[in-house]
């Protein structure tokens, strides 16, 4: 396979991590939140947490299942950020966007066929995916535009000031920043749009799940460092197409 062939089918690889995590993370959305982690807090940890996001000594880490998926959308932009250039990286948060448009419209188009009586083998399943989808794609789709093209110029804006180097700090500056935009404008608009369970009745709920769903991105942006740095210095040979 020539050079120019491996630049882009590693253009076209990391894209499709990113649109499948995107895609998937809003067709499960919040139809099930996961626990990650619970565990009891030490007497001077405890004395530290706020009471929003515990139960007495017990912290809980719990995140809407599309959450999961979530966070390989910003390594895989802060890859394509790196090694083909910020045009390129944020076309792919407009192709994105298009690709969640697009999916909202075949779901719909099947929600408003008539069902095949006697034949359709999980009718309420996919009504209720599909109730839930919407909110979810709508809340998402802004939340998303938001964040990405935050991380997008942040990710650009570190580089140009760092001169290129500090690769750990572009990375984790512009993903922290902009997965904390992410989980307050998500968890906020499903608030408000009903897309939450009945228990999450009142602000500090809110808080809880803004909090919950930004400690696990921004953990998860600490950890991927390493496999940043890993992809640059693997796959740093395929960027001679780089558009700035």
């Amino acid at each position: 396979m020539k050079k120019d062939h491996r630049r882009d089918a590693l253009f076209l690889t990391l894209s499709g991590i990113f649109l499948t995590s995107l895609v998937l993370g809003n067709v499960i959305g919040t139809t099930k939140f996961v626990t990650i982690f619970s565990l009891e807090l030490p007497s001077w940890l405890e004395a530290l947490t706020p009471d929003l996001i515990r139960n007495g000594s017990i912290y809980t880490m719990s995140v809407p299942a599309g959450v999961v998926a979530y966070p390989f959308t910003f390594l895989a932009t802060d890859l394509i950020s790196e090694l083909f250039g910020r045009k390129r990286a944020q076309m792919l948060v407009w192709v994105g966007f298009g690709m969640n448009v697009f999916m909202l419209l075949l779901m719909s188009i099947n929600h408003w066929l008539p069902n095949s009586v006697g034949v359709s083998g999980g009718l309420d399943l996919f009504e209720g995916v599909y109730q839930f989808m919407v909110g979810n794609t709508i809340a998402s789709m802004i939340a998303y535009l938001i964040a990405q093209s935050v991380d997008v110029r942040l990710y650009h804006f570190w580089k140009r000031l760092t001169k290129g180097k500090h690769l750990w700090l572009r990375n984790n500056a512009s993903t922290t920043v902009s997965q904390l935009v992410d989980s307050t404008a998500i968890i906020t608009i499903l608030y408000i749009a009903g897309n939450l369970d009945d228990a999450i009745d009142d602000a500090g709920a809110v808080i809880i799940l803004i909090l919950n769903s930004y400690l696990f991105k921004f953990f998860f942006a600490l950890f991927d460092t390493p496999f940043m740095y890993l992809g640059v210095r693997l796959l740093k040979n395929y960027d001679e197409d780089r558009i700035e």
